[in-house]
């Protein structure tokens, strides 16, 4: 695999990101990777090499600037104090610049967020799904409202653990909310499971078997509506 850390377009000013290209000659599908709280750290870094070895072109945007964090207290301090707006533009220009590469096909891609980036990945789609096929939210915070989906055309899977119980009745009201629409949405949630289950580098909350089905669920998802 190929990996580098790239600026792309965002409004005329640079954003910066983490991409990762597998080793092929072919085009391949794009997946935008959107961090949690954390930052663009190690975890996020592993996720998007995953993707490459699975045959995507992943992309990851730094959307705290180089800034990583890994005490709680600080990591809600930045996820309080980020520009969210920005954010939301700076993963739409992400996406905009691998939907542009030669080596990218189809031209709509996909978004994978976690926690804080699982918000942010249906922020995303809400405002502008044109560069945007597909989303897994994997316990999206702060979602928002169904009704900000009205033109939305992106296919919208939400994965989240039972036992976090927040984000459970959020996503459960937005996946009500949204049945009055025609796109594709599904809604996957795992017993015993707690809210950030997918990350392996935090034991206390890590479910392995939850995880691995997770993550079968979301590249058939990915397969399945990027054509």
């Amino acid at each position: 695999m190929q990996e580098a850390m790239i600026e792309f377009a965002v409004n005329g000013t640079p954003g910066t990101g983490f991409l990762v290209q597998p080793d092929t000659k072919e085009s391949a599908p794009g997946v935008i990777v959107i961090q949690e709280w954390w930052g663009l750290n190690d975890h996020i870094k592993d996720v998007t090499r995953r993707f490459a070895a699975a045959g995507y072109v992943a992309l990851a945007p730094d959307l705290y600037h180089g800034k990583i964090v890994a005490e709680p207290d600080l990591a809600q301090k930045e996820a309080m104090g980020l520009d969210r707006p920005r954010a939301i533009k700076e993963i739409l220009g992400a996406a905009a610049y691998l939907s542009q590469q030669p080596f990218v096909s189809p031209k709509k891609v996909g978004v994978i967020g976690f926690c804080m980036g699982g918000g942010l990945a249906l922020y995303s789609a809400a405002q502008d799904s044109t560069q945007i096929g597909a989303v897994a939210a994997f316990y999206g915070g702060g979602s928002p409202e169904a009704e900000a989906f009205g033109s939305n055309t992106a296919a919208i899977l939400n994965i989240v653990g039972e036992k976090d119980a927040w984000v459970m009745g959020a996503i459960q009201k937005l996946e009500t909310g949204m049945a009055v629409y025609s796109f594709p949405h599904e809604f996957v949630h795992y017993p015993d499971a707690e809210h950030a289950f997918f990350n392996d580098t935090r034991p206390e909350v890590y479910k392995a078997d939850a995880a691995a089905d997770a993550w079968k669920r979301a590249h058939a998802w990915f397969k399945k509506h990027l054509v």
